[in-house]
């Protein structure tokens, strides 16, 4: 090699590696730049709307999405163990008893924004650490081939449970989601005691317990089971499936149901802090609790919104989300009923 090719070669070298180092010194900051995001929601419904949001407000967004089968508590125990070195910026949790126990360990950030002014009390941390929107029900999914979907019907069967095979009962193992929010509620109603008496009595005569509430969905809308417990996201599914099913709402002794929000809190910590507040907003706007509310999942606005718009199920379930168990005052008994459960589940 002659001594200018020696130095041409040299030229080149340089650029090249110039340009890898602008490369990667790009794409670092366009990481460090991006906002992000852990979504235990449903991604059929989630990943549509916060895309949405990147493009009307021109930030980035990394998603991390949680599973069915660990829904919520898989993301809720990375925010925890990564408590001193924040990763997430903004959690999208389809539960409010996780968030609140997240809350108690200082991990969340006060904010309270325009969002937070349009949602009921009932439905938000008092210090603006999260903020719930968009709920579904906990109810009876009934197979009309099987049974009536009433009342007295479900309870006839549950009484006859495992007596010669009258009944045939799913329910999502309830370490996860809104099945441990449901466990937590009648935890506080009827004591540890009697849960878990009632509990043992189901799986000694043969409860069926399976990954998540979508799979209660597909066991009895195809009949292999006479009913069991989901959410009104899963069951309006099957409705639009075609499949013979009705819904009948989880009741309390104290004639409340059970309503359970999605929640949406700002990790504390963050760096983007500016953006997620903007993010924070954009998903307790009246659009976005009415995009879900007109989604296949039918979800159920808690701030104000055009009723007129609604489909007509969603105008029903408001009159139940109004008359819900205060999932605000389960705070000491999640803690107690999860610490159970984990000895349930977990040995």
């Amino acid at each position: 090699m002659t001594s200018g090719e020696g130095s041409r070669f040299a030229t080149v070298a340089t650029f090249l590696c110039l340009g890898m180092i602008a490369l990667l010194s790009w794409g670092g900051g366009a990481q460090q730049d991006a906002l992000v995001v852990y979504c235990s929601h449903d991604s059929t419904y989630s990943e549509e709307i916060l895309r949405d949001f990147e493009r009307e407000f021109g930030i980035r967004l990394i998603i991390r999405f949680d599973t069915e089968a660990t829904k919520s508590i898989g993301l809720m125990n990375l925010l925890i163990a990564e408590r001193e070195n924040p990763q997430c910026d903004v959690f999208w949790n389809n539960e409010v008893l996780g968030t609140m126990n997240l809350q108690k360990l200082g991990l969340l950030q006060s904010y309270k924004g325009k969002g937070f002014a349009r949602i009921p009390a009932q439905y938000k941390a008092d210090d603006g650490s999260w903020t719930g929107f968009a709920a579904r029900l906990r109810v009876f999914i009934v197979n009309t081939d099987s049974m009536a979907a009433t009342h007295e019907a479900i309870f006839q069967r549950l009484n006859a449970f495992g007596k010669g095979g009258l009944a045939r009962v799913a329910v999502a193992k309830p370490m996860f989601g809104t099945t441990l929010t449901q466990y937590v509620a009648l935890w506080d109603e009827v004591g540890g005691e009697e849960l878990k008496r009632q509990h043992k009595s189901l799986r000694d005569r043969g409860l069926l317990e399976v990954n998540g509430n979508s799979v209660v969905k597909d066991l009895v809308a195809s009949g292999r089971c006479d009913f069991g417990w989901t959410d009104t996201d899963d069951f309006f599914l099957a409705v639009d499936e075609g499949q013979p099913v009705e819904m009948v709402p989880v009741i309390m002794t104290c004639e409340h149901a059970i309503c359970i929000p999605n929640s949406v809190s700002i990790i504390r910590g963050t760096r983007r802090l500016g953006a997620a507040q903007k993010l924070v907003d954009f998903l307790l706007s009246q659009d976005v609790e009415t995009r879900l509310a007109c989604s296949p999942s039918r979800q159920i606005p808690l701030g104000q919104v055009d009723f007129t718009g609604l489909p007509e199920e969603v105008q029903d379930l408001k009159l139940w989300s109004e008359r819900s168990v205060d999932l605000k005052l389960l705070a000491d008994a999640h803690a107690d009923c999860l610490s159970w459960l984990k000895s349930e589940y977990l040995q």
